[in-house]
């Protein structure tokens, strides 16, 4: 979502390190290149006026530091900026109450009963619960039949009513089902509208005055730009909202919602969606965030996902499968699961730094997709022992999984080349108890190691 405020940012950083030192000329020519930056992003006028004045302020009175470059100095003044912009520290969602009762607020199209499904998924893997979500959205047809569909993919109850009369009705039904089921989280998905009204907003107050819910969370569509601080206000002054999900936040959009949202509306951004999958919600980190916007990665984020979506076990038993020869593109295909579980290509690529990106950007979403229908198309012995496909396999191969011969190459030399790199990292000691230490240092400290 930041690629072209990533860039624009990255630009300006590296015309500053061609200067020997930061003069007063140079940072009021940064400062309106980061303007700029800012409003072609589609970052809210206020929000980035206020941002550009501190960062201006701090950096005339900042000392000049001999250890750090131009491009340095106002990095580090722009990401601690822009972390106070984000909302500084993560805000905790939650989790008490008997049972927790969380209300799903938002507009038609936002992602809101996805969020809903996300969000039980997200408190029974996280905080042990056992969720039940409540269709109390009877404004759109299908949001019912959408809850339950996703609610049976995360294994989650739904409670719903099929002569419902109305919401308030489904609300105080559902809790009381809750109870008797053991419950101990309700998640509410509410009803949306096209644009904010009054009959909503009435709506809402009355569900909140049976359900009082310990959070009532708006869905904010991080697609929308500024349309999405305009919601957010909307709602803020007329429901007593405890927090917001920034939905989408894997989208293409410029990526002003959700550096504006939190200051122009005084709400913390408490979770954010990024795919499609229902493990795709994470807790927001302003100062990972400033680091994804300033091209500088999350890895942090990566890491967590990594290890929700794959048991530590697993991986060890991927690492010594590679690294005794026996690994098979069974192992490889759930790798590829894995990726899918964690947002997918486009999702990882966003939490990596700049540099970073390139050995594995080749890889995209579509071509995953390629390469599992390439894998299902071979025989279980043919994925046990991927030296048996010679020419005349991978041409039947190649028809069966209606792609052709050169994709069949790419995807067996590019498994030859993952494990060879796992062999080749674990021969340098980078797996001890599948820490990622050793792969994290950044490379001229490795190369000064080698020698």
């Amino acid at each position: 979502m930041f690629e072209s405020l990533t860039e624009r940012f990255s630009s300006i950083f590296t015309r500053l390190n061609r200067k020997g030192r930061l003069s007063q000329a140079d940072l009021r020519s940064a400062l309106r290149e980061v303007r700029l930056a800012l409003l072609e992003a589609d970052v809210n006028i206020q929000v980035v006026n206020s941002l550009c004045e501190r960062i201006g302020k701090r950096g005339r009175g900042a000392e000049v530091s001999k250890s750090l470059t131009p491009g340095q100095q106002v990095i580090k003044i722009v990401q601690s900026e822009l972390v106070k912009t984000l909302g500084e520290e993560p805000a905790a969602l939650v989790v008490e109450g008997s049972p927790l009762t969380v209300m799903v607020v938002g507009l038609q199209g936002s992602g809101k009963t996805t969020t809903a499904a996300k969000l039980a998924l997200h408190l029974r893997e996280n905080y042990g619960k056992r969720p039940l979500l409540v269709a109390a959205d009877l404004q759109r047809p299908a949001a019912v039949e959408q809850l339950v569909t996703l609610g049976d993919r995360a294994r989650i109850a739904v409670y719903r009513e099929q002569e419902a009369s109305s919401p308030q009705r489904v609300v105080r039904a559902g809790l009381r089902h809750a109870r008797g089921q053991g419950n101990d989280a309700v998640v509410i998905d509410t009803a949306g509208r096209l644009q904010i009204d009054q009959r909503l907003m009435n709506e809402l107050a009355a569900m909140a005055a049976i359900a009082r819910p310990q959070e009532t969370l708006l869905v904010v569509d991080a697609m929308t730009g500024q349309d999405a601080v305009t919601v957010a206000q909307g709602f803020s002054e007329r429901v007593d909202l405890t927090g917001i999900v920034l939905s989408k936040l894997d989208g293409d959009a410029r990526g002003g919602a959700a550096i504006s949202v939190s200051e122009a509306t005084g709400q913390k951004v408490k979770l954010v969606g990024e795919g499609e999958e229902l493990t795709a919600l994470s807790v927001f980190h302003p100062d990972r965030m400033a680091s994804r916007i300033l091209g500088m990665g999350d890895v942090l984020t990566l890491i967590e996902k990594a290890e929700a979506v794959t048991p530590r076990e697993d991986a060890e038993k991927f690492v010594r499968a590679a690294t005794s020869q026996s690994l098979g593109l069974d192992d490889f295909l759930e790798q590829l699961h894995s990726l899918r579980r964690m947002g997918g290509m486009d999702a990882v690529l966003a939490m990596m730094p700049g540099g970073a990106r390139t050995g594995i950007a080749g890889l995209s979403d579509d071509e995953m997709r390629r390469t599992v229908g390439i894998i299902h198309s071979m025989t279980p012995e043919e994925r046990r022992n991927p030296k048996l496909i010679a020419g005349s396999r991978r041409r039947r191969i190649a028809a069966g999984s209606g792609t052709t011969v050169a994709a069949v190459n790419r995807l067996l030399k590019r498994f030859a080349d993952t494990q060879k790199m796992i062999n080749m990292l674990s021969g340098r000691g980078k797996f001890p108890g599948m820490g990622m230490e050793g792969l994290l240092q950044p490379a001229r400290t490795r190369r000064r190691r080698k020698r």
